[in-house]
């Protein structure tokens, strides 16, 4: 399709191209237009993954010169419209190719809620669980800056306001809608510049596999991420050396700050799980099943794949910049605790949990 796309555009030689539609249809239209400007084009090396795409090796092509890219919204959750970020397949391969470059970032957004007031409740659930990953990833990445925390704060502020009234009311509220649909290019802009983390990386993975919507498996995912994350001794540090110490646990402390879900008093274990439960609540209210296994995933494909979910996981572009630099058996650790809707637990093997209800049992018996 965006071969084709590419073809037709060198047909007529516009000189602005107009992405209209949510995530997958700017992510092709961004493709188009570097295909449209350089069809020499090897998508293999401009997806080579680097630690921080603003000190990659190899360039990517300057964008601009035969067509400026304008990217018309209408989801509210991708932020798309803003990031310079894009992910295409190859059909014949069945190859995922992830772009990350600022010359992918489109020329202009139009943000206009009015395109977004009848949107399906399942799209503003999946997009504005999306939408708050963004910023959250965005909040704790090795990358946030002075820049980005404002705007991954607010966003967050004002998902929590109003993403429930946007979901249940629909365009009986359109404040609501418009505030949501604000609120996911203003994270959008935030992790365009503090780039995201582990739960994305994992998402893109389960998504491609399984064909879980993107914003349903960031939704799935984010709970166990935090937990994994929030750990002031990781097994592996990330390799940023402007990053000296864990953070995350702090970061974490802190939105629950922001968002008003903590009280004077409170420690940093007590603020994080506070934030933990005023997530799990939301979920619940817009719909979100409480594991991958509910998401329809059948077992024995999940375990089949999960080794290679893991691995592909740990490659992906969004791994670099996440607080905790993983390793690809904590990855599987988190995949599976997420399929069977369990708590991730620091040193707990999937072996030991299976393990402790059948010993539970044991002793009850025995008691008996």
């Amino acid at each position: 399709m965006v071969r084709k796309g590419a073809e037709l555009a060198n047909s007529f030689k516009p000189d602005v191209i107009i992405a209209l539609g949510g995530g997958s249809p700017m992510d092709a239209a961004k493709i188009m237009w570097v295909m449209y400007e350089h069809p020499e084009t090897h998508f293999e090396e401009l997806a080579l993954r680097f630690m921080d795409i603003r000190k990659r090796i190899y360039k990517f092509p300057k964008m601009g010169v035969k067509a400026k890219m304008i990217a018309v919204t209408t989801t509210s959750g991708t932020g798309s419209e803003v990031t310079p970020f894009a992910v295409v397949t190859d059909d014949a391969t069945g190859q995922k190719y992830p772009l990350a470059d600022y010359a992918l970032t489109p020329d202009m957004a139009i943000v206009d809620a009015n395109l977004v007031m009848d949107m399906p409740k399942s799209l503003c659930a999946f997009g504005g669980l999306d939408a708050v990953t963004h910023a959250m990833e965005a909040y704790v990445s090795v990358l946030a800056s002075e820049f980005s925390d404002g705007q991954a704060l607010q966003a967050l502020k004002l998902l929590k306001e109003y993403l429930p009234a946007s979901y249940h009311e629909g365009s009986k509220n359109p404040v609501a809608r418009e505030r949501v649909h604000s609120a996911a290019t203003i994270a959008g802009i935030a992790f365009a510049n503090a780039f995201l983390g582990v739960c994305h990386s994992m998402a893109h993975k389960l998504g491609s596999q399984f064909h879980i919507p993107h914003g349903l498996a960031n939704a799935l995912l984010i709970c166990n991420v935090i937990r994994y994350n929030a750990n002031d001794n990781p097994t592996k540090q990330t390799a940023f050396s402007q990053y000296d110490r864990p953070q995350a646990r702090r970061r974490y402390a802190e939105i629950a700050d922001h968002l008003g879900l903590s009280a004077p008093g409170d420690r940093t274990a007590a603020k994080i799980e506070k934030l933990l439960a005023w997530l799990e609540t939301l979920k619940a209210e817009l719909g979100i099943p409480k594991s991958i296994r509910e998401a329809g995933v059948q077992e024995a494909d999940f375990l089949a794949n999960v080794d290679k979910l893991s691995e592909d996981a740990f490659d992906d572009q969004c791994t670099g910049a996440n607080p905790r630099y993983p390793l690809i058996s904590e990855l599987k650790q988190i995949l599976l605790d997420t399929y069977y809707g369990r708590d991730y637990v620091e040193g707990e093997t999937a072996a030991k949990k299976e393990a402790a209800p059948a010993k539970a049992e044991k002793k009850a018996k025995k008691s008996a």
